[in-house]
Protein backbone atom coordinates (compact mmCIF):
# COMPACT_ATOMS: atom_id res chain seq x y z
CA UNK A 1 0.00 0.00 0.00
CA UNK A 2 1.30 3.49 -0.91
CA UNK A 3 0.47 6.41 0.45
CA UNK A 4 0.73 9.24 -2.16
CA UNK A 5 0.10 13.05 -0.78
CA UNK A 6 -1.76 15.61 -3.15
CA UNK A 7 1.06 17.95 -4.20
CA UNK A 8 0.85 21.03 -2.14
CA UNK A 9 -0.40 19.37 0.79
CA UNK A 10 0.97 18.40 4.08
CA UNK A 11 0.23 15.54 6.48
CA UNK A 12 0.17 16.72 9.90
CA UNK A 13 1.51 14.79 12.39
CA UNK A 14 -0.64 15.84 15.25
CA UNK A 15 -3.36 14.17 13.55
CA UNK A 16 -2.86 10.74 16.20
CA UNK A 17 -6.40 9.36 15.70
CA UNK A 18 -7.66 7.22 12.44
CA UNK A 19 -11.33 6.92 12.11
CA UNK A 20 -11.71 4.03 9.43
CA UNK A 21 -14.96 2.14 8.21
CA UNK A 22 -15.19 -1.74 7.92
CA UNK A 23 -17.68 -2.38 4.90
CA UNK A 24 -20.06 -4.35 6.11
CA UNK A 25 -24.55 -4.59 5.57
CA UNK A 26 -26.08 -1.07 4.63
CA UNK A 27 -22.68 0.16 4.01
CA UNK A 28 -23.24 2.37 7.53
CA UNK A 29 -19.04 2.53 8.70
CA UNK A 30 -18.54 4.22 5.10
CA UNK A 31 -22.46 6.65 5.42
CA UNK A 32 -20.36 7.67 9.21
CA UNK A 33 -17.14 8.73 7.91
CA UNK A 34 -18.91 10.32 4.96
CA UNK A 35 -20.73 11.95 7.36
CA UNK A 36 -17.90 12.61 9.63
CA UNK A 37 -15.59 14.24 6.74
CA UNK A 38 -17.87 16.84 5.87
CA UNK A 39 -19.27 17.42 9.31
CA UNK A 40 -15.42 18.17 10.19
CA UNK A 41 -14.26 20.14 7.08
CA UNK A 42 -12.00 17.99 7.03
CA UNK A 43 -9.46 18.70 3.80
CA UNK A 44 -7.99 15.47 1.58
CA UNK A 45 -4.83 15.34 2.07
CA UNK A 46 -3.87 12.45 -0.30
CA UNK A 47 -5.19 8.91 -0.84
CA UNK A 48 -3.73 5.31 -0.17
CA UNK A 49 -3.21 3.40 -3.45
CA UNK A 50 -3.62 -0.99 -2.82
CA UNK A 51 -3.84 -3.84 -5.22
CA UNK A 52 -6.59 -5.49 -2.88
CA UNK A 53 -9.11 -2.35 -3.35
CA UNK A 54 -11.02 -3.05 -6.40
CA UNK A 55 -10.84 0.18 -8.39
CA UNK A 56 -13.84 2.95 -8.48
CA UNK A 57 -14.04 6.49 -9.55
CA UNK A 58 -16.46 9.30 -9.14
CA UNK A 59 -16.67 13.33 -8.46
CA UNK A 60 -16.21 15.11 -5.67
CA UNK A 61 -18.36 14.10 -3.10
CA UNK A 62 -18.68 17.37 -0.88
CA UNK A 63 -18.75 20.07 -3.28
CA UNK A 64 -21.82 21.62 -4.31
CA UNK A 65 -20.92 21.97 -8.03
CA UNK A 66 -18.84 19.36 -10.20
CA UNK A 67 -15.11 20.85 -9.85
CA UNK A 68 -13.41 18.15 -11.42
CA UNK A 69 -12.01 16.78 -8.21
CA UNK A 70 -11.68 12.71 -8.46
CA UNK A 71 -13.12 10.62 -5.82
CA UNK A 72 -11.01 7.33 -5.50
CA UNK A 73 -10.97 4.01 -3.73
CA UNK A 74 -9.27 4.89 -0.46
CA UNK A 75 -8.84 8.76 0.45
CA UNK A 76 -7.54 10.42 3.61
CA UNK A 77 -8.56 13.73 4.87
CA UNK A 78 -7.28 15.06 7.89
CA UNK A 79 -9.40 17.65 10.32
CA UNK A 80 -6.29 19.56 11.94
CA UNK A 81 -9.25 21.38 14.16
CA UNK A 82 -9.77 17.36 16.06
CA UNK A 83 -6.66 15.98 15.68
CA UNK A 84 -8.04 13.36 13.13
CA UNK A 85 -7.53 11.74 10.35
CA UNK A 86 -10.07 10.16 8.18
CA UNK A 87 -9.65 7.25 5.65
CA UNK A 88 -12.91 6.49 3.48
CA UNK A 89 -13.36 3.69 1.88
CA UNK A 90 -15.32 4.18 -1.22
CA UNK A 91 -14.79 0.10 -2.78
CA UNK A 92 -14.51 -3.24 -1.47
CA UNK A 93 -11.88 -5.63 -1.11
CA UNK A 94 -11.01 -8.03 -3.35
CA UNK A 95 -12.58 -11.29 -2.74
CA UNK A 96 -10.01 -13.44 -0.45
CA UNK A 97 -7.69 -10.34 0.09
CA UNK A 98 -9.22 -8.82 3.36
CA UNK A 99 -6.19 -10.20 5.26
CA UNK A 100 -3.66 -8.90 3.18
CA UNK A 101 -5.79 -5.13 2.78
CA UNK A 102 -5.71 -5.32 6.85
CA UNK A 103 -2.08 -5.78 6.96
CA UNK A 104 -1.35 -3.01 4.76
CA UNK A 105 -3.73 -0.33 6.46
CA UNK A 106 -1.91 -1.58 10.00
CA UNK A 107 1.47 -0.71 8.40
CA UNK A 108 0.25 2.57 7.45
CA UNK A 109 -1.57 3.82 10.62
CA UNK A 110 2.00 2.27 12.78
CA UNK A 111 4.32 4.11 10.07
CA UNK A 112 2.29 7.18 10.12
CA UNK A 113 2.47 7.57 13.97
CA UNK A 114 -0.92 7.03 14.74
CA UNK A 115 -2.25 6.00 18.35
CA UNK A 116 -6.00 5.32 18.20
CA UNK A 117 -7.71 3.55 15.64
CA UNK A 118 -11.54 3.84 15.73
CA UNK A 119 -13.11 1.27 13.21
CA UNK A 120 -17.12 1.83 12.38
CA UNK A 121 -19.08 -1.04 10.69
CA UNK A 122 -22.17 -2.62 10.86
CA UNK A 123 -23.99 -5.83 11.95
CA UNK A 124 -26.20 -8.14 10.22
CA UNK A 125 -29.97 -7.57 12.19
CA UNK A 126 -30.62 -11.51 11.16
CA UNK A 127 -27.68 -12.55 13.19
CA UNK A 128 -28.60 -11.43 16.28
CA UNK A 129 -29.23 -13.57 19.36
CA UNK A 130 -30.24 -11.66 22.42
CA UNK A 131 -33.52 -9.56 23.06
CA UNK A 132 -31.64 -5.41 22.28
CA UNK A 133 -32.75 -3.28 24.94
CA UNK A 134 -34.66 -0.53 22.62
CA UNK A 135 -36.02 1.36 26.06
CA UNK A 136 -32.43 3.52 25.77
CA UNK A 137 -33.14 3.43 21.45
CA UNK A 138 -30.86 2.57 18.94
CA UNK A 139 -27.58 0.56 21.08
CA UNK A 140 -23.88 1.23 20.05
CA UNK A 141 -21.66 -1.57 20.39
CA UNK A 142 -18.05 -1.77 20.67
CA UNK A 143 -14.96 -3.85 20.91
CA UNK A 144 -11.88 -2.86 22.28
CA UNK A 145 -8.18 -4.31 22.49
CA UNK A 146 -8.24 -2.03 25.82
CA UNK A 147 -8.88 -5.40 28.09
CA UNK A 148 -8.23 -8.64 27.13
CA UNK A 149 -12.02 -9.64 27.10
CA UNK A 150 -12.65 -6.61 24.90
CA UNK A 151 -13.69 -4.44 27.18
CA UNK A 152 -12.88 -0.50 27.66
CA UNK A 153 -13.71 1.67 30.86
CA UNK A 154 -14.11 4.58 28.63
CA UNK A 155 -16.52 3.15 26.69
CA UNK A 156 -18.63 2.25 29.26
CA UNK A 157 -18.58 5.11 30.74
CA UNK A 158 -20.18 6.16 27.10
CA UNK A 159 -22.89 3.67 27.58
CA UNK A 160 -21.66 1.52 24.98
CA UNK A 161 -22.36 -1.97 24.77
CA UNK A 162 -19.44 -4.50 24.78
CA UNK A 163 -19.72 -7.08 21.91
CA UNK A 164 -20.31 -9.91 24.25
CA UNK A 165 -19.99 -12.13 21.17
CA UNK A 166 -16.32 -11.89 21.30
CA UNK A 167 -14.10 -14.82 22.39
CA UNK A 168 -10.45 -14.21 22.08
CA UNK A 169 -10.14 -18.24 22.38
CA UNK A 170 -12.39 -18.84 19.65
CA UNK A 171 -11.08 -20.82 16.54
CA UNK A 172 -11.51 -17.81 13.88
CA UNK A 173 -10.56 -15.01 16.38
CA UNK A 174 -7.30 -17.60 17.26
CA UNK A 175 -7.08 -17.75 13.54
CA UNK A 176 -6.93 -13.71 13.10
CA UNK A 177 -4.59 -12.98 15.73
CA UNK A 178 -1.73 -16.50 14.54
CA UNK A 179 -2.38 -14.48 10.64
CA UNK A 180 -1.08 -11.04 11.91
CA UNK A 181 1.16 -11.95 15.07
CA UNK A 182 4.42 -11.77 13.30
CA UNK A 183 6.37 -14.32 16.37
CA UNK A 184 2.80 -16.87 16.25
CA UNK A 185 3.90 -20.42 15.87
CA UNK A 186 0.43 -21.71 15.45
CA UNK A 187 -0.41 -23.10 12.40
CA UNK A 188 -4.10 -22.64 12.46
CA UNK A 189 -6.72 -22.33 9.75
CA UNK A 190 -9.53 -20.73 9.21
CA UNK A 191 -13.13 -22.82 8.38
CA UNK A 192 -14.40 -23.25 4.85
CA UNK A 193 -17.66 -21.73 4.02
CA UNK A 194 -19.35 -24.50 4.40
CA UNK A 195 -17.82 -25.25 7.58
CA UNK A 196 -18.43 -21.66 9.14
CA UNK A 197 -21.14 -21.92 12.37
CA UNK A 198 -23.07 -18.92 13.86
CA UNK A 199 -20.53 -18.12 16.23
CA UNK A 200 -17.87 -17.55 13.51
CA UNK A 201 -20.19 -14.71 11.81
CA UNK A 202 -18.54 -11.83 13.53
CA UNK A 203 -14.92 -13.23 13.21
CA UNK A 204 -15.69 -13.84 9.65
CA UNK A 205 -16.49 -9.98 8.89
CA UNK A 206 -13.98 -6.97 8.06
CA UNK A 207 -13.60 -5.23 10.88
CA UNK A 208 -12.93 -8.40 13.07
CA UNK A 209 -9.55 -8.21 10.67
CA UNK A 210 -9.12 -4.48 11.04
CA UNK A 211 -9.65 -4.85 14.49
CA UNK A 212 -7.10 -8.41 14.63
CA UNK A 213 -3.94 -5.90 12.54
CA UNK A 214 -4.34 -2.88 14.48
CA UNK A 215 -3.99 -5.06 17.76
CA UNK A 216 -1.25 -7.22 16.72
CA UNK A 217 0.86 -3.70 15.04
CA UNK A 218 0.34 -2.43 19.22
CA UNK A 219 -1.90 0.48 18.25
CA UNK A 220 -5.19 1.22 20.42
CA UNK A 221 -8.09 0.34 18.60
CA UNK A 222 -11.72 0.28 19.03
CA UNK A 223 -14.86 -0.73 16.82
CA UNK A 224 -17.73 1.29 16.96
CA UNK A 225 -20.44 -1.54 15.75
CA UNK A 226 -24.43 -1.22 15.18
CA UNK A 227 -27.07 -3.95 14.07
CA UNK A 228 -29.02 -2.80 11.02
CA UNK A 229 -30.61 -4.42 7.92
CA UNK A 230 -30.11 -2.91 4.14
CA UNK A 231 -32.26 -0.31 3.31
CA UNK A 232 -32.36 3.48 4.44
CA UNK A 233 -29.60 3.38 6.61
CA UNK A 234 -28.96 7.12 7.11
CA UNK A 235 -29.91 7.20 10.66
CA UNK A 236 -27.44 3.68 11.47
CA UNK A 237 -24.58 6.45 9.49
CA UNK A 238 -25.85 9.23 12.31
CA UNK A 239 -25.54 7.02 15.03
CA UNK A 240 -22.24 5.44 14.28
CA UNK A 241 -21.02 8.98 13.73
CA UNK A 242 -22.32 10.65 16.73
CA UNK A 243 -20.70 7.65 18.55
CA UNK A 244 -17.48 8.34 17.40
CA UNK A 245 -17.60 11.87 18.27
CA UNK A 246 -18.41 11.14 21.81
CA UNK A 247 -15.33 8.82 21.82
CA UNK A 248 -12.79 11.02 20.73
CA UNK A 249 -14.08 13.95 22.65
CA UNK A 250 -15.89 16.27 19.64
CA UNK A 251 -18.16 18.50 20.60
CA UNK A 252 -20.56 20.11 17.79
CA UNK A 253 -19.41 23.30 18.20
CA UNK A 254 -16.45 22.61 16.27
CA UNK A 255 -18.48 21.02 13.15
CA UNK A 256 -19.13 22.92 10.06
CA UNK A 257 -23.15 22.60 9.77
CA UNK A 258 -24.83 25.51 7.64
CA UNK A 259 -26.15 26.86 11.03
CA UNK A 260 -22.52 25.90 13.01
CA UNK A 261 -22.66 23.54 15.32
CA UNK A 262 -24.30 20.59 13.45
CA UNK A 263 -23.84 18.07 11.08
CA UNK A 264 -22.98 18.67 7.78
CA UNK A 265 -24.87 16.67 5.31
CA UNK A 266 -22.69 15.49 2.29
CA UNK A 267 -24.21 16.74 -1.09
CA UNK A 268 -23.54 13.06 -2.50
CA UNK A 269 -26.78 12.21 -0.24
CA UNK A 270 -29.08 14.08 -2.09
CA UNK A 271 -29.28 11.64 -5.10
CA UNK A 272 -28.46 8.51 -2.76
CA UNK A 273 -31.94 7.15 -3.43
CA UNK A 274 -32.52 8.82 -6.33
CA UNK A 275 -34.97 11.33 -7.32
CA UNK A 276 -38.43 11.52 -4.94
CA UNK A 277 -41.85 9.83 -6.58
CA UNK A 278 -44.03 12.01 -9.37
CA UNK A 279 -47.08 12.90 -6.78
CA UNK A 280 -49.12 13.12 -9.75
CA UNK A 281 -49.45 8.83 -9.78
CA UNK A 282 -51.31 9.46 -6.68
Amino acid sequence: MEFVVEEGKRVNEECSTLILPALSIGNVGQLAVDLLVSSTGADRVGYLDDPYLLPCVGNDAYGPLPCGEIALPLEVYESSSTATTLALQRSPVAKGMMIKFAENIADFAASSGKKHVIVLSSLDFQRLHHNLDMSRGPQVYYLSNAEANGRDDHCERLGFGRLNEYDSEGRCWKYLSSVFEENSKEELTFPAEDELEDIDYYPSLPFAALFSAFKARGLKVTCLLCYCSEGDNIPDAFLLAEAASKLTGLTPDKFHGEEGGKWQIPYSWKSMYGAPPDMSMF
